[in-house]
């Protein structure tokens, strides 16, 4: 639940599993305790790639808006929702902007026309 909480306002991983590495080393022997934290390396250094390559790339929608429909979509339907809600609410952001440049360029067309 915290790495959620952290991924959500888009803070680094390890602040939460290089504890749980150290807790490791301190009750389980060596050899399963270095492949833990090694697994876990791997997968907080594929987090810090993966996560700018997936969320922003080429979208122009506002990470708030991204960042309001998470939590909300959370907030609404679980986990789920956390990805269903900020998938909705850019998609909605976008067609709102969609709308609003050709409702801004509709006039001019309909005074050429007469």
């Amino acid at each position: 639940m915290a790495i959620l909480v952290l991924a959500i306002i888009q803070l680094p991983v390890m602040i939460v599993i290089a504890p749980m590495i150290f807790y490791v080393y301190s009750t389980a022997d060596t050899t399963s305790a270095t492949i833990f934290a090694v697994y876990l390396v791997i997968v907080a250094l594929s987090e810090s790639v993966l996560k700018p390559l997936l969320l922003g790339r080429g979208l122009g929608v506002p990470m708030i808006i991204i960042l309001t429909g998470a939590i909300g979509g959370m907030l609404l339907s679980g986990i789920i929702g956390l990805f269903t809600g900020a998938t909705v609410l850019a998609l909605g952001y976008t067609l709102f902007i969609a709308w609003m440049n050709d409702s801004l360029g509709s006039p001019e067309v309909s005074k050429e026309n007469s």
